[in-house]
Parts: structure tokens; C-alpha cells; sequence
């Protein structure tokens, strides 16, 4: 590697030019990367929800859940596929195995979708595939001065939409909370029993009216021409206009209004309002983007004086905080390395010449994470912050020989290279094994790969730089700044080499205590809570009012607005949405939920106190006595919650309700779990009725009262250049059971009452019905602390299996510590994977075994500092601390390989004990230099405050501190002890040839 050194020494010109261009070209990759909160990264689940406003679950299990679960079962990739069938819509998600590709998977779906036809009334199936692209940039609210108008929706869609739609770099920009305007038919049931017609004949009313039918071609005054007949029904007088029966006309048994649906509800900030959500691409800059869309809206008030346009929440302003955030660790991290090197070294040159290496370095890292369409994102700079303290260790070990060499020798061009090359095998071994801790990471599938690797990419390019950096710039510095520079002669530590000769002089002691530190680390380990990675401070909070299914629609509304009052009148709260019902917008986003559930969207303002707001709300509890009231953030109830799900399946509905009452038994007692719940307790009353099949077909009975007891729609009209569907209103609405006994259908002898041809029985039943691979399934929800995780689900996990379950239910327990069980799998696996990469890159610089085990030694002892760390801290043990654990890896090893390299290079004319001690003493101050360095530049992020975002490192940063501080002292001591234990027969045969000698 001293080709490098070389060649800088020759090119002087050449290096100060690609100095400069790299500055250059990393601050101009700075500000051309796209900023986003979160890599692109899709998650092996895809959705498909269709909504069915008046179809009650079980009509949307039998008319919609079953044939599309039907459809998607040969869909290739799939694992498990769960689905929902509830009043006016259902779900089916789908998982898929994590080396699917799931765009690919998308399309299979779709394309096994294209055969299924749905009823009337309900939507397309829509498809969404979950990625984190999907997250909204921007809220944009859109108020009319005069309301929610006709002319002010088509404002909305035909002028507005447009503007934002413009907008270089957006994936969409969708309009929600326009109700879809429809044309209804409202029956007279007395003037239909005056003409003597049942309801039924208005459902073809519009039969044949708005058709184009080519009828043939004729020779028409000498030409071939083509003869078509034209329906146009534009207007509702004609449609009043047309005959239902001989005689008697629509208008005159109906009366016909156009009428927006009032089956959901769309409120921001109080008010009946539209939203705009607008959604970027992959590789576009959300800052940009965001500044367009606040541009933009600013302009809708001049441009339409009737509209005003609000963002009321861009993710662009989280981007800005964390990348702001994230830069400040950075740089202070690069403060505090720098005092390290200047309290070590005592020389402002010698300093400066090291701490170029953190500049070109990240400027040399932000144009090849430009050029591998890597986003600036918090995840990406989360990397440099750990790397931060490592970029300056190989410039450490270089300028600290260099120095060290000077205070011996004359200063020269040939002390310099020969100075470099003494170490450069070492450094470049040992930034090659931190670079390979990071590989392996290739080898992980799904969305832990795409989270990780831009993290991983990150390092790799800081340390591969750094490397180069610290082989030519500062061996080239160093002899320009340090010439004439009398520098202060640096003493070995005394106290470390008694140490090491008492550990060298008695092994076993040295390693009996070291093993038995290492066993109460590892005991430490299973007893420690293992957690989920913690969401940060909520600036979003959700906030839902959910009444049982039987209550009136109206009632929901009334107390959701009554609740929305209570919350605009708070001081946190800076915006408001209330959603409720379902709509064919959020549908597409995959949210859908029952009409008897009222969701709010909470948007804080900055550095308000949101528990403060949560417990504000949670008082309001007892105002609405029949419904349920949650508020949170990441979890409901102001928690930071995890769950745990245990899935029931079974055949039996009556045995999956008492096999959940006896999990929900057991489990909620359990210390840690928050809350318990379970949707067997979602239940409506209802009624049966039971057609006798020799009197009539259930089929045509069912047909009836659905269209006498529903609007129907019965087909569609032109109406001011636009197509909207015809609506048959509900003839009747029966609110007794006398009322709906006293039905009047059409039998074979002519109309008569409902019972004259059925039974009608109450019942009580889910409003809500479950499948799991299309077995009826229930599930048991348990939210749980999330920093005891992995207890609680040990706990869940033996109370159910102690558990005497009815015969064919069978019990699963999984959610998010089934999830955590695979991503640590995942983790252990790499780190295995990447351990053995190390050792090969040791034996193939130390060409031999015992070398590299030897260096491999200090390895299991970071474990004991960075537990002790965790334990101190109250760190749960979660995915970031495993990335910790691999960062060690690299690091820990480091130190090893640059002690041993100086212990091999003393061995061509020392004995291995004055080699290992020579190399410690000569080494203990770059090892400690780089080891502090780094702990240093890891401070910002254990101290960063969590809504900042850089809770995401906070983990990995206290398994690193505590590792390295741990690792440091055992490399040192044990090493060298190890490395004499491993070479003992040699090690004796020269000890026993200098007494001899003596």
C-alpha cells in the first residue's frame, strides 16, 4: 500500500488538485443529494381493500373476501394472507417471503384481480403495495369562503389540482374528501300503491336510455354510411320524464334531486374541507419539493379569491430537523476527536495534518453515495456520525510513528515513507476488516436490507477514504508542516508494562478473571430486557372515538364533533383532521375502517408538551360512556408500545370466542402488558330471516329487501358533461320488528308479509369477520411495554401454551416480537457471516492462525463494556444495539492488528516477550488515541434528545462506548497474553536461551 504514499510524494501537484476538486465535489453532492427522512424500501405485505357502502360483513365476505381470496391463492411468494370482512368494506393482507420482489408481486395480484367482478355498490379492488415512499410529504387543507359547493369541488378538481399536479418529481397528488355527487330516486310508496306498481319496476327505469348501438350500414345518397341509434339523458326533468309503467311516469310516483353521499365525513381545523396529499418519487429532494407545494399553495388565495390553500403538515420539516441534527453530531463529534488528538499529541500541526482526514474523507463519501443513488436521509447520516471518530484513526496511527520516528531519527522524505510503510499494512488490514463487518449485509433480504445498507454503504465509503486519505495526504502534510516543528518527546507508560509483564508471568490468573467477567457479562445479557427500537417524541398524534356497531351513524358524527370542539380549544395542537366512514380515497391507501369510528390527526405544535395533550384528552373519557377513547402517539394511550398478537383459528366461531376469553385470561395479568384486547368482543345484534323454500327462493326474497332497505344503484347519467351514478333510495326503513315483519314481497300468489314466507329470528354477531389462509380466525392483541419486548413475549408465550385449548383451534403467537425474533436472526447471522470474513483477512496479512486468534481475543470482551453500558444507560437491547455489537467488529479488531503487526515486525530480531512488550508500549498511546477519538465522536449521539431523530444510533452508540472502552483495556493485557500462550513452546525455548546465556 506504500505505492500510494509514494505516489503522492512524486505528484504533489496532482494531490493538492484532487484535494481540492474532492471538497469541491462533496460539498456540491451535499446540496444535489435528495434529502429524505427514510431510504425507499418496500415491505413484503401487499393490501387490497374494496368498499361496499350498505353491505353489511357478511355480504362483503360472501360477495367480495372470498372470491379475491379465491383469486390471489396461486399468487406466487405468498406466506400467509389475512382478511377482514366488516360493515361496508374489507381488507386482505397479504405477506410474502422477504426475496420477493414486490413490485413484481403487485402486478401478480392485480393480474389475478382482472377476473373477479364485484357487486353494484362496491368499488374496484384497490391494490397498494407498502413502501416508504408512501409516506405523505405534504397535508394540504383547501377552504371555500361560501363551503363545500358544487362549483367549489370542480374548483377543486379542474383548476387547483392541476397547479400542485405540475410539480417536478411527485408521485401523486391525491384529492380526498369530495363527497361523490349522485342523482336520487326517492320512491312515494303511497303514490306507487296508488298506481298499483311495486318499487321494484324503478330499478329498470333506466334500462336502454343512455346506450350508442350501431344498427348496420346503407348506400345513403351514394355513400356507405353507418347507422347508429343514441340515447341522451342529460337532465333531470327528462329522467322525472320517463315512463315506468303505461301512464305513469317516474316524476309521478318519485321525486329526483342530485345530493351529494353523506356516508363519510371530512373536517380540517373545524371546518368541511378538501385535502391534498402529495407524495414524492424515489429519487427526488423532499425539501425542494415541499418549498414548491408551500409556494404554490401561498398563490391559490390570489389566483381563486374564493380558496385558500394550508399545508398544515410537511415531512419536509422533520427531513430538515434531522439532517440539521445529524450534522451537529457530526461535527461535534469531529470537535471532540480533534481535542483528543491535541491532548494526545500536544502539537496544533501534527493535529491539523490528522483532521483533514474527517473533511475529505465525508467529501469523498458524499459524491460516491451520490453516484450509488444513496439519499441523504437519517440513516445515511446517522452512518457518518458513527464513523465520524474512525475516520482519524488511520491518520492517528500514521502521524503518531511519524511523530514518534522523529524524535529518534533526523526529519527526512525517506523517514516519512519508511514511517508510513511501518504502519501501513496494519492500517490497511484493519480498515479492510471494519469494511467487511459490513458485507455480509448484502446477504439480508426484505426492508432490513434496504434500512441498513445505505448505513452500511456510508461507512464502508467514510473508512475506504479515510484510508487513502491517511496513505497519502497526511504522510505529504506531514512533510511540508512538521519540518522545521520541534516536537515533544513522548514517553512510554511504565505503569502498562508492569501490568503486562505480571499478566505474561501469570496467564491463567489473567485469563480465569477475564473469562469469569466475560460469563457475568453474557448473564447479564439474558436477564436484560430486550426492547423494540423506540419511536421518537410524537409531533403526529392520533386520536380515535370508536362506538359499537349498532350505533347510529349520526350519533358518531355528532360526539366526533363535540370531541373535535374539546381539542381545537387546546394550545398544543396546531392542526386537525376527523375523518369518518370509508371512502374510496383512503381506500387506495389501504385505510379503511368501520363507519363507526371516528379518527382524528393530530398535528402538534413544535416543542409542546404532547403527553400533557394526550392526558387532556384521555379526561374527556367519560363524556362518551358507550364509546371507547384513545390518544397516543407511536401507541395508543400516550405509550411506546409494542404488540404482541396470539392468532386463533378454528372452524368454530362459538369455540375461537372461548378460546380467546381464555388467552385474554391469562395474558393480561402479565407484568408489562398495557392493554388487551380482541375483536370476538365487536359484536352487533342482528336478525335472521329464514326463507321456507317451498313458499319462495331465498335468493329472490334477499334481492328484495336488499332493494327495498338500501339505495340501489340502478345505472348512470350525463349530467352537465359528466357521468354520475342514478341512486334508488330506500323504499322502506323498518324500526321495529313489527316493521320489518310486515314486509311486503311477491310470492306466486301475489304480495303478502315477510313471516307469510320466512322466520325472523334476533342474533348477535361479529361485525367484523376474520381469515387467516381462509380459515376463520380471531385475534388476541396485547399492547406491551416495547423495552421489555422480549420477556413479555416469553411470559405470552408460556402462559398460552399451558393453555388446554378446545379441540381444532389451534394458537399462534406472533406481531412484533415474532418480527424482532426474525430481524435478530437476521443480524446474528451477518455477524457470524462477518467475523469469519475478519479472521480471513488476518490470516491472509499474518499469514498464520495463531496471529489472527490471538487478535481475536479482545472480540468477546467488548461485550462486557458494552452490556455494563447498556445496563447503565437503560438501554434495551433492540436491532440498533446488535448494529452496535457489528460496528465492534471492526473496530475492536482494529486496535488488535495494529499491536500485533508491531509485535511480528519486532520478532525479526526480538524475543516474543520483549516483542509484546516493546509493542504495547509503543502502540498504547495511538490505540488510545483512536479508541478515545471514537468514543468521543459517539457522545453527541447518545446525548441527541429523540425527537430529533437520532434515536435511530442511540442503541449502536452505547454498545460501541461501552465495547471499546472494555475492549481497549482487554486488548492491551490479553492480547499480548494470548498471543504468548498460543506461541508458548517458542516463548520458552527463548527464555530458557537468555537465562542460559546470562
Amino acid at each position: 500500500m506504500t505505492w500510494f504514499t509514494k505516489w503522492a510524494f512524486s505528484n504533489k501537484a496532482a494531490v493538492i488538485f484532487l484535494v481540492l476538486l474532492i471538497l469541491g465535489t462533496g460539498v456540491g453532492s451535499y446540496f444535489r443529494l435528495p434529502m429524505e427522512f427514510l431510504p425507499s424500501a418496500d415491505f413484503p405485505q401487499i393490501s387490497v381493500t374494496v368498499v361496499g357502502q350498505g353491505y353489511d360483513a357478511k355480504s362483503m365476505l360472501d360477495s367480495a373476501t372470498t372470491p379475491i381470496e379465491k383469486a390471489v391463492s396461486s399468487v406466487p411468494g405468498k406466506k400467509e394472507v389475512f382478511s377482514t370482512s366488516s360493515d361496508g368494506f374489507m381488507k386482505i393482507d397479504m405477506t410474502f417471503d422477504s426475496d420477493i420482489k414486490m413490485k413484481d408481486a403487485q402486478a401478480s395480484v392485480q393480474e389475478a384481480l382482472n377476473s373477479v367482478v364485484l357487486p353494484a355498490g362496491m368499488s374496484k379492488p384497490f391494490v397498494i403495495r407498502l413502501n416508504t415512499s408512501m409516506i405523505p410529504l405534504s397535508w394540504v387543507a383547501l377552504n371555500f369562503k361560501d363551503g363545500l359547493t358544487k362549483q367549489n369541488i370542480e374548483l377543486a378538481q379542474e383548476k387547483i389540482l392541476p397547479e400542485f399536479q405540475q410539480i417536478r418529481g411527485l408521485a401523486s397528488v391525491v384529492l380526498g374528501g369530495t363527497s361523490v355527487s349522485q342523482v336520487i330516486i326517492h320512491p312515494d310508496k303511497d303514490k306507487l300503491a296508488q298506481a298499483q306498481l311495486p318499487a321494484q319496476v324503478l330499478m329498470g327505469v333506466l334500462q336502454g336510455q343512455n346506450v350508442t348501438v350501431n344498427v348496420g350500414e346503407r348506400p345513403i345518397d351514394g355513400k356507405t354510411s353507418a347507422i347508429k341509434v343514441i340515447g341522451n339523458l342529460s337532465d333531470l326533468d327528462t329522467l322525472g320524464n320517463l315512463s315506468v309503467a303505461p301512464g305513469v311516469k317516474l316524476k309521478d310516483v318519485a321525486t329526483v334531486e342530485v345530493a351529494a353521499n353523506k356516508d363519510t365525513l371530512t373536517r380540517i381545523n373545524g371546518k368541511d374541507s378538501l385535502t391534498l396529499v402529495v407524495t414524492k418519487d424515489t429519487s427526488s429532494n423532499a425539501v425542494d419539493i415541499s418549498k414548491e407545494v408551500d409556494k404554490i399553495a401561498e398563490e391559490i388565495a390570489t389566483k381563486y379569491p374564493n380558496a385558500t390553500a394550508e399545508v398544515i403538515y410537511s415531512t419536509a420539516e422533520s427531513v430538515v430537523t434531522s439532517v440539521n441534527s445529524m450534522m451537529r453530531e457530526v461535527l461535534l463529534g469531529a470537535l471532540f476527536a480533534t481535542i483528543v488528538i491535541l491532548i494526545f499529541l500536544r502539537n496544533v500541526r501534527s493535529t491539523f495534518i490528522t483532521i483533514v482526514s474527517i473533511p475529505l474523507s465525508l467529501g469523498l463519501t458524499l459524491f460516491l453515495l451520490s453516484q450509488s443513488g444513496v439519499t441523504l436521509n437519517i440513516l445515511t447520516l446517522g452512518g457518518v456520525a458513527v464513523a465520524v471518530g474512525r475516520l482519524v484513526d488511520d491518520s492517528i496511527v500514521v502521524i503518531e510513528n511519524i511523530f514518534r520516528r522523529t524524535q529518534k531519527a533526523e526529519f527526512s522524505k525517506e523517514l516519512i515513507l519508511d514511517a508510513t510503510r511501518e504502519v501501513a499494512r496494519a492500517i490497511t488490514a484493519s480498515t479492510l476488516t471494519t469494511v467487511a463487518v459490513f458485507l455480509p449485509l448484502g446477504l439480508l433480504k426484505g426492508s432490513l436490507q434496504a434500512f441498513l445498507l445505505p448505513f452500511a454503504l456510508t461507512v464502508t465509503y467514510s473508512l475506504l477514504s479515510s484510508l487513502l486519505v491517511a496513505l497519502t495526504v497526511v504522510p505529504l502534510m506531514s512533510a511540508w508542516l512538521l519540518r522545521k516543528t520541534k516536537l515533544k518527546e513522548h514517553k512510554e507508560s511504565k505503569g502498562l508494562r508492569s501490568i503486562l509483564s505480571w499478566s505474561l508471568n501469570h496467564k491463567f490468573i489473567s485469563i480465569l478473571l477475564s473469562l469469569i467477567l466475560f460469563g457475568g457479562s453474557i448473564a447479564l445479557y439474558f436477564v436484560m430486557p430486550k426492547g423494540a427500537v423506540g419511536g421518537s417524541t410524537a409531533s403526529q398524534l392520533s386520536v380515535t372515538l370508536s362506538y359499537t356497531p349498532e350505533t347510529p351513524i349520526s350519533t358518531v358524527r355528532d360526539k366526533a364533533m363535540e370531541l373535535e370542539k374539546f381539542m381545537l380549544e387546546q394550545s398544543e395542537l396546531d392542526h386537525l383532521i376527523l375523518q369518518q366512514g370509508n371512502t374510496e380515497d383512503n381506500a387506495k391507501w389501504g385505510s379503511v375502517a368501520p363507519p363507526t369510528i371516528a379518527t382524528f390527526q393530530v398535528f402538534m405544535k413544535k416543542d409542546v408538551d404532547t403527553q400533557h395533550f394526550i392526558d387532556g384528552v384521555l379526561t374527556q373519557k367519560s363524556k362518551y360512556p358507550d364509546a371507547d377513547l384513545q390518544a397516543g402517539g407511536g401507541g395508543f394511550d400516550g405509550s411506546s408500545g409494542s404488540a404482541i398478537t396470539v392468532d386463533l383459528t378454528g372452524d368454530s366461531a362459538k369455540s375461537l370466542d372461548q378460546a380467546a376469553a381464555d388467552v385474554i385470561g391469562a395474558i393480561k395479568g402479565i407484568e408489562g402488558v398495557e392493554k388487551v384486547t380482541s375483536n370476538q368482543n365487536v359484536t352487533k345484534p342482528g336478525y335472521s330471516i329464514t326463507v321456507d323454500p317451498t313458499r319462495a327462493k331465498p335468493e329472490e326474497i334477499a334481492g328484495t329487501i336488499r332493494s327495498l332497505m338500501n339505495p340501489t344503484p340502478i345505472g348512470s347519467m350525463k349530467l352537465e358533461n359528466k357521468e354520475i351514478p342514478v341512486v334508488l333510495d330506500a323504499l322502506i326503513n323498518p324500526s321495529t320488528v313489527s316493521d320489518l315483519s310486515n314486509i311486503q314481497i311477491m310470492t306466486a300468489t301475489g304480495p303478502a308479509d315477510l313471516t307469510s314466507v320466512a322466520k325472523i329470528e334476533k342474533t348477535n354477531e361479529s361485525n367484523t369477520i376474520l381469515h387467516k389462509n381462509n380459515q376463520q380466525f380471531l385475534r388476541v392483541t396485547a399492547l406491551v411495554d416495547s423495552t421489555k419486548l422480549s420477556k413479555i413475549n416469553t411470559d405470552i408465550t408460556k402462559k398460552t401454551k399451558d393453555l388446554k385449548l378446545i379441540t381444532g383451534v389451534a394458537l399462534t403467537v406472533g406481531g412484533a416480537s415474532a418480527e424482532q425474533s426474525s430481524d435478530f436472526a437476521d443480524l446474528f447471522m451477518t455477524m457470524g457471516i462477518s467475523i469469519g470474513i475478519v479472521l480471513l483477512i488476518m490470516v491472509i496479512t499474518f499469514k498464520s492462525f495463531r496471529a489472527p486468534i490471538a487478535s481475536m481475543v479482545s472480540l468477546p470482551f467488548a461485550a462486557v463494556g458494552a452490556i455494563v453500558g447498556m445496563m447503565i444507560t437503560k438501554t434495551s437491547f433492540d436491532v440498533t444495539s446488535i448494529f452496535g455489537f457489528l460496528m465492534l467488529i471492526g473496530i475492536v479488531v482494529t486496535n488488535a492488528i495494529v499491536l500485533i503487526d508491531r509485535v511480528k515486525q519486532n520478532e525479526e530480531h526480538m524475543t516474543i516477550r520483549e516483542s509484546l512488550l516493546e509493542a504495547a508500549a509503543t502502540r498504547m498511546r495511538p490505540i488510545l488515541m483512536t479508541a478515545v477519538a471514537t468514543i468521543c465522536a459517539m457522545v453527541p449521539l447518545v446525548l441527541a434528545k429523540a425527537e430529533e431523530g437520532s434515536i435511530v444510533s442511540r442503541g449502536l452508540a452505547v454498545v460501541v462506548i461501552g465495547g471499546l472502552t472494555s475492549a481497549t483495556l482487554f486488548t492491551l493485557i490479553m492480547v499480548p497474553t494470548v498471543y504468548e500462550l498460543l506461541h508458548a513452546r517458542k516463548a520458552r525455548r527463548q527464555r530458557r536461551r537468555l537465562e542460559n546465556a546470562r
